[in-house]
Order: C-alpha cells, then sequence, then structure tokens
C-alpha cells in the first residue's frame, strides 16, 4: 500500500515564507525597539542621578560657604567696638548673603533646566 503523495502547492508555500519573512521582520523592529527605549531610559536615568548628585554637592558647597558667612559675621559683630558698627555690620552681612542666597537660587535653577533637557 502507497502513501497518497500530497503537495503543498507553490502559492502555499510562497505565501507562508513571506509571512515567516514579514514575522521576522516585524519581531527584529520591535526588538530594536525595546532595545532603544532600554537605552533611552538608561540615559534618562544616569542624567537624572548625576543632576541629583551635582545638585547635592551643590548644596552642601552652598551649606558650607553659608555657614562660614554666618561663623565670620558672629565673630566680627563681637568684636565691634560700639553698637553702631554692630550694625554696620549687620547690615553688611544681610547685603551680602542675600546676594550669595540670589546666586545659590540661580545655580540650582540652572541645574533644573540641565535635569529638564
Amino acid at each position: 500500500m502507497s502513501t497518497p503523495n500530497f503537495e503543498i502547492p507553490t502559492e502555499f508555500r510562497d505565501f507562508a515564507d513571506k509571512s515567516v519573512d514579514q514575522a521576522r521582520n516585524a519581531f527584529g523592529t520591535l526588538l530594536n525597539g525595546a532595545v532603544k527605549t532600554s537605552e533611552q531610559f538608561r540615559t534618562s536615568a544616569t542624567t537624572a542621578q548625576s543632576t541629583l548628585h551635582a545638585a547635592v554637592l551643590k548644596g552642601l558647597d552652598h551649606a558650607k560657604t553659608n555657614a562660614d558667612a554666618t561663623f565670620d559675621y558672629a565673630q566680627r559683630v563681637v568684636r565691634a567696638k560700639d553698637v553702631r558698627e554692630a550694625f554696620e555690620i549687620q547690615s553688611e552681612f544681610v547685603k551680602s548673603q542675600f546676594a550669595a542666597l540670589q546666586s545659590q537660587f540661580k545655580e540650582y535653577g540652572a541645574l533644573a533646566q540641565s535635569a529638564a533637557r
């Protein structure tokens, strides 16, 4: 007894072959997109982490600068010869600290803009 020879039509094989190629290409495109997205997330996370680190370091630097200025001010006030000199020292300190704080806020603003990019 012989087994019947069933032949798959050429058109069907061509169609199936093209379908497999299309599926392979679609999957490759999907995989490439996933890899690119993953890289973008990594880059974004690295940028955010760098910016946060820079902000922390900047904050510590500002804290040291402000503390040094405050200790210098306190030392100058206790060494003042009279009340008038103490008020002058205080006025000077307030002006210089206001300018320093404005500058520090600008630096934080620049960091925030950098992170937003």
